[in-house]
């Protein structure tokens, strides 16, 4: 089975994707999924907007790569994973990893798994816009902690 992989300019209806690749695995007893969103809040302050950057030839390769390897640990039916690039508003998605598989355990593990290696060896850049002003983001150490835990 291949998984969905995909780096994405545009907005994408979470809903309607997540309900295609429901249909598309009508083997899997469970389908666990992620979507990661745009706050409207950081710090107590107003997000105007966030900005994720990234280079297609070391991103998208890398995205695949984290695939096969979730893939590889579990039994899956299916996995999906989107990531937008781009300037985003407040609400709009930002990532969507889904994960099929016959029983629920191995769909949930495999769906943090792929979200915690997305957020820890981020292939992006981020920034955010706050009170007119653009600051970057850094990995937290709650980052590094959450991917350590699958070593």
């Amino acid at each position: 089975m291949g998984a969905d992989v995909r780096l994405l300019t545009e907005a994408f209806d979470f809903a309607a994707e997540l309900s295609a690749f429901t249909s598309a695995h009508p083997a899997a007893g469970g389908v666990a999924s992620f979507l990661g969103q745009v706050r409207a809040s950081a710090h107590d302050s107003a997000v105007e907007a966030l900005e994720l950057r990234q280079y297609g030839p070391l991103t998208l390769p890398a995205m695949e790569d984290l695939a096969a390897r979730t893939q590889g640990r579990w039994t899956l039916e299916g996995l999906l994973i989107l990531h937008r690039s781009g300037e985003m508003q407040p609400g709009d998605p930002i990532v969507l990893v889904a994960a099929a598989s016959r029983h629920r355990r191995e769909a949930f593990a495999a769906a943090e798994f792929a979200m915690d290696h997305l957020k820890s060896e981020s292939w992006f850049w981020k920034r955010e816009k706050v009170a007119g002003a653009w600051r970057w983001i850094e990995p937290r150490a709650q980052d590094f902690e959450d991917i350590a835990r699958w070593s």
